[in-house]
C-alpha cells in the first residue's frame, strides 16, 4: 500500500475533560466534558475508522485482523493506542498491572505500560507520580488512612516534557494539562483515590483498592529519563524511549526531509503545524491534528513543511 492510513478518532467523555480538544486541535467534539481522543485505537471500546484509500470506513482492528500484510505483526491484537487527553479537572490517581497481571484478572486483557508528552500546561500545573512509601504494608496503611500527602509524590510540568509511566506507577494528571499518551491497548485502570467526587448521578466512582495495592511498584520515585536527539534532512529526531511495549520519538520537520518506512509500520499524531507527506508523485496534506499510520512497505517518502510529530511503533 502507498498511501498513509489516515484515521478517525473516537472521543470518549470524562468527568475531569474539557474543550481543549476543540480549541486546540480544531475537534468536533460531543460534549464541554471531553476528556479522550482515541487517535490511534483498535482496542474494543473505541476503534478508530480509516478515512482514506481502499480501505476507507473499516475498524482499524478488522484491518489488523484481516490485513496483517500491513503490518507484519506477531502480536495477536493491535498493541498500541494513541490518546489525546484534556485533563481540564484532576484525574484519578491510579495505577494499571502490567500483561502476567491483567492477563489473570481481566479476561486476557493487556497490562498498561504508558507514556506522556506534555502538549499543553497551564502555569502551576503538576502530575502525580509515585509514592513514598517503602513497604506494601505502609502503602496499605497510606491508604487505608487517607494519608494522600504523605504518599502521593507531585511534579510541575510544562509543555515539551515527557514522563515514561510503566506499569505499577502510581500516577494522575493534574487539571490544566493536555498530553498526548502512547500507551499498550488496554483500558484497564485500578483507581486508587478521586477526592471523594461524584458522577452525574450523584455517585462517588468506584475504587480498586485491592487489586491498587497488589499491583504497584514498591519502592517508587521518578528517575528522570535520557533523551537522545538526532538529525535527518530538516527533521529533529528525539527518542524518548525504546523497549518491549514501544519506541516514542518526536518528531519536528522544518523543511524538506527524505525517510524510508520499509521494515516497520509506523503511527503518527501530528500535534502542530502543516505540511504534505509526499510519495511516488502523490502528495498527502497533513496538518495539526491528523493521525495517521504508515503501513510496513510503505517505501521511501518525503516530509516537507513545518510539523511536529509523535511517531511511535511496536
Amino acid at each position: 500500500m502507498n498511501e498513509p492510513i489516515f484515521l478517525n478518532p473516537v472521543f470518549q467523555d470524562r468527568i475531569w475533560g474539557g474543550t481543549k480538544l476543540k480549541t486546540l486541535f480544531g475537534y468536533e467534539i460531543p460534549s464541554d466534558h471531553t476528556g479522550e481522543c482515541w487517535a490511534v485505537s483498535a482496542h474494543p471500546n473505541g476503534q478508530s475508522t480509516v478515512k482514506n484509500g481502499p480501505f476507507a470506513g473499516q475498524k482499524l482492528g478488522d484491518l489488523w485482523a484481516n490485513h496483517q500484510e500491513l503490518f507484519h505483526s506477531n502480536s495477536k491484537v493491535f498493541p498500541l493506542l494513541t490518546k489525546l487527553l484534556d485533563a481540564s479537572d484532576d484525574l484519578s490517581v491510579q495505577v494499571h498491572p502490567d500483561d502476567t497481571y491483567a492477563g489473570e484478572h481481566e479476561n486476557g486483557e493487556l497490562g498498561k505500560t504508558e507514556c506522556w508528552y506534555i502538549v499543553d500546561a497551564e502555569p502551576g500545573a503538576t502530575i502525580i507520580y509515585g509514592h513514598e512509601a517503602t513497604s506494601k504494608e505502609q502503602l496499605k496503611s497510606y491508604i487505608d488512612e487517607g494519608k494522600w500527602d504523605e504518599l502521593l509524590s507531585t511534579i510541575p510540568v510544562k509543555a515539551g516534557d515527557f514522563f515514561y509511566v510503566p506499569s505499577g506507577t502510581i500516577h494522575a494528571l493534574g487539571k490544566g494539562i493536555v498530553v498526548l499518551e502512547t500507551q499498550q491497548s488496554s483500558d484497564t485502570t485500578y483507581r486508587v483515590y478521586d477526592y471523594d467526587r461524584k458522577d452525574s448521578a450523584g455517585n462517588t466512582r468506584e475504587l480498586h483498592l485491592e487489586k491498587a495495592i497488589e499491583v504497584t511498584t514498591v519502592p517508587q520515585r521518578y528517575v528522570p529519563t535520557q533523551h537522545e536527539t538526532s538529525r535527518q534532512g530538516e527533521t529533529d529526531i528525539t527518542t524518548f524511549v525504546s523497549n518491549d511495549f514501544f519506541t516514542v520519538q518526536k518528531w519536528e520537520v522544518n523543511g524538506a526531509s527524505s525517510f524510508d518506512a520499509s521494515d516497520k509500520y509506523r503511527l503518527f499524531s501530528a500535534l502542530d503545524g502543516e505540511g504534505e507527506l509526499k510519495i511516488g508523485g502523490q502528495s498527502f496534506p497533513v496538518r495539526k491534528g491528523d493521525h495517521f499510520i504508515l503501513p510496513v512497505g510503505f517505501g521511501p517518502y518525503e516530509l516537507t513543511g513545518k510539523l511536529q510529530f509523535i511517531v511511535s511503533w511496536e
